[in-house]
């Protein structure tokens, strides 16, 4: 027996299947679930590279040079350990050349950081008004930082030559006698800051000029219509609102002078690590590579790595206490 069923013309048609409200099919429980897991843990998936690699690189490293300063580690015999507490950084304490490579790290520091940083602020100034070629301007201050340490120095090495290199030939042509660049403490240590001073000061200049460009406009105009000169403008206007940059460039470039190692390594030649004869620009971390890689101590070595650790802390909380003290004066 067969059933007939008449349409009304116009009618709407109901689709067969049933079920679900308006044909849709049911929700996947399964790929319910996974889109939830999707957006819980998606985000620490991102994340995980980055901590994965800190820890093999960054946080092992440190702790395992905390454990080896507090034994007796030789690479003439590294699997004999002895534990010695706190004696490696009893001796490093005593001993005058921790202190020699400490003072030249300070010395160098100051020698490369100040002038560095107002030459960067100079020539962020220049190039915040409008220039020609403003691009390759950009780029050519770029191109300092982008050249390794290696063939920066050794092209320095040249130019501080003692018989033929140009900057003594332009002291004798201004009645100065030769200066053996090598020899001397602070004719070394000037020499060694050029190095940093060269490589550095583009990037900071830009690093100040992308804070200029944050300041606003109004202030300018405010300034220009109260009659301030563009030098005035830059004192009152643009250097307050740069602070917290100087400050980040300072901490920066002062943790930077604290790890300095190339530029002496390869100013000084066959005998680089002490840093010079009488190690008149021996840094902290010539002296690191010293003790661990031509004397073999590597538990000193350890010991010298982690008071730099301190020292770095130290600038670090220094930093904090400078930060917050200037967001409350604004």
């Amino acid at each position: 027996m067969t059933a007939t069923t008449t349409v009304a013309e116009g009618a709407p048609r109901r689709e067969q299947g049933g079920g679900h409200h308006g044909g849709r099919p049911a929700p996947d429980p399964w790929r319910s679930r996974l889109c939830r897991w999707d957006l819980r843990y998606s985000p620490y998936a991102f994340v995980a590279p980055f901590f994965l690699f800190f820890t093999v690189f960054g946080l092992f490293p440190l702790l395992y040079t905390g454990w080896a300063s507090l034994h007796r580690i030789e690479l003439t015999s590294p699997g004999r350990t002895e534990w010695v507490g706190l004696h490696n950084y009893a001796r490093l304490l005593g001993n005058e050349f921790f202190w020699n490579a400490l003072r030249n790290t300070a010395t160098i520091g100051v020698l490369s950081t100040v002038p560095q940083l107002l030459m960067a602020l100079g020539l962020a100034h220049l190039l915040h008004y409008r220039l020609r070629a403003a691009t390759f301007w950009r780029v050519a201050l770029l191109t300092p930082y982008a050249t390794s340490v290696a063939a920066a120095t050794l092209v320095f090495v040249l130019l501080y030559g003692r018989d033929y290199g140009m900057v003594n030939w332009a002291l004798r042509g201004v009645g100065i006698g030769p200066v053996d660049w090598q020899s001397g403490t602070w004719s070394s240590q000037i020499a060694v800051s050029s190095i940093v001073i060269w490589r550095w000061t583009g990037y900071n200049a830009l690093i100040y000029l992308a804070a200029m460009r944050a300041v606003p406009d109004d202030l300018y105009e405010a300034a220009a219509l109260d009659g301030a000169s563009r030098a005035r403008q830059f004192r009152h206007v643009t250097l307050p609102a740069l602070r917290p940059t100087v400050l980040f460039t300072v901490v920066v470039s002062t943790i930077g002078a604290t790890q300095l190692f190339g530029e002496p390594l390869l100013f000084g030649g066959a005998g680089g690590q002490k840093g010079g004869a009488s190690r008149q620009f021996q840094t902290l971390g010539l002296y690191l590579y010293e003790q661990g890689w031509f004397n073999f101590h590597l538990g000193r070595a350890c010991a010298v790595a982690w008071s730099m650790f301190l020292i770095l802390l130290l600038i670090a909380a220094v930093n904090a206490l400078l930060a917050r003290r200037l967001r409350q004066d604004r």
